[in-house]
């Protein structure tokens, strides 16, 4: 059983494959599908098999899928480029006989108001219309996303967002890259299936500056603004504009309760509770 994971040197793609070898399964039936072939040296010394293809080249995509049962589509960081980029890596899977295609999507994706929404969306269409059974990995927000803030936090003594008293149910990195190996590991047929992932800790941005002061050793207060005079908060400490709006789309996106999920998927799949956010934070502030 071979299983393939794009973007295999980014961060979640390179848990993904730290927790398949975790598992017992062999380096040699795991193929890291990466752009840069100089980025995955540490994955080759490992055995890993590395094969060369971008989102954008359907050939090399065939060529790196040949061979493959299972792949994990590691949802393209380029917005408003990820439909076409995901189509190219399906059709590849088709034309090579790849059993089953797991797709890091986002929480609640259907329903959400998220600014990121409209491609997941549109892949998980285009998804369920291939002749490859698929199953969605709806990801929740990582705890991860808030170093920056959580840094600019402790030093300044506040915590500012657009989330109102919203709740986010944020898991690590990890967890979800734990999800992940646990689907494409799996003996039972995980064809059709949709998991809403999210972490135990639902938070809002209170709840979460409140860990960061505790964990920091002193105060740290939630100051909640409208969602463009947080844009311009993002903009003017560095953020590049475009992603700023979408920081803050994404603030709002929690304030209507979008990031938030009771499902349980996460725990499941994992056999155990998520990471609790005082690791992140204690990580970051060090």
């Amino acid at each position: 059983m071979t299983i393939a994971v794009t973007g295999a040197t980014g961060q979640l793609g390179g848990l993904v494959i730290d927790e398949l070898l975790g598992r017992g399964v062999p380096a040699t039936d795991i193929v890291a599908i990466v752009r840069v072939e100089a980025k995955a040296a540490d994955l080759a010394s490992n055995g890993v098999q590395i094969r060369v293809a971008s989102y954008e080249e359907p050939e090399a995509l065939r060529r790196a899928l040949n061979g493959v049962d299972k792949l994990l589509l590691i949802s393209g960081s380029e917005v408003g480029r990820r439909v076409p980029q995901h189509t190219n890596v399906i059709e590849a899977a088709e034309a090579t006989g790849v059993k089953l295609i797991a797709y890091t999507s986002l929480l609640n994706a259907a329903t959400s108001g998220l600014g990121l929404a409209p491609e997941h969306v549109a892949t998980e269409k285009r998804q369920a219309e291939s002749s490859i059974p698929e199953v969605f990995l709806r990801n929740g927000w990582y705890w991860e996303n808030y170093l920056q803030a959580i840094g600019q936090a402790v030093s300044s003594g506040a915590l500012f967002g657009a989330a109102g008293e919203g709740k986010v149910a944020g898991a690590a990195r990890a967890d979800y890259a734990a999800a992940a190996a646990a689907v494409l590991t799996s003996d039972a047929d995980q064809g059709g299936k949709i998991y809403e992932l999210g972490g135990d800790e639902r938070l809002t941005y209170a709840d979460l500056a409140k860990i960061i002061g505790e964990v920091a050793g002193r105060p740290v207060e939630y100051r909640n603004l409208p969602e463009a005079d947080y844009a311009k908060v993002l903009a003017e400490g560095g953020v590049p504009e475009q992603f700023a709006a979408v920081l803050a789309g994404s603030d709002a996106s929690i304030a209507r309760g979008e990031l938030d999920t009771t499902s349980g998927d996460l725990q499941a799949l994992i056999g155990r509770s998520s990471t609790p956010v005082a690791e992140i934070v204690r990580a970051a502030i060090a």
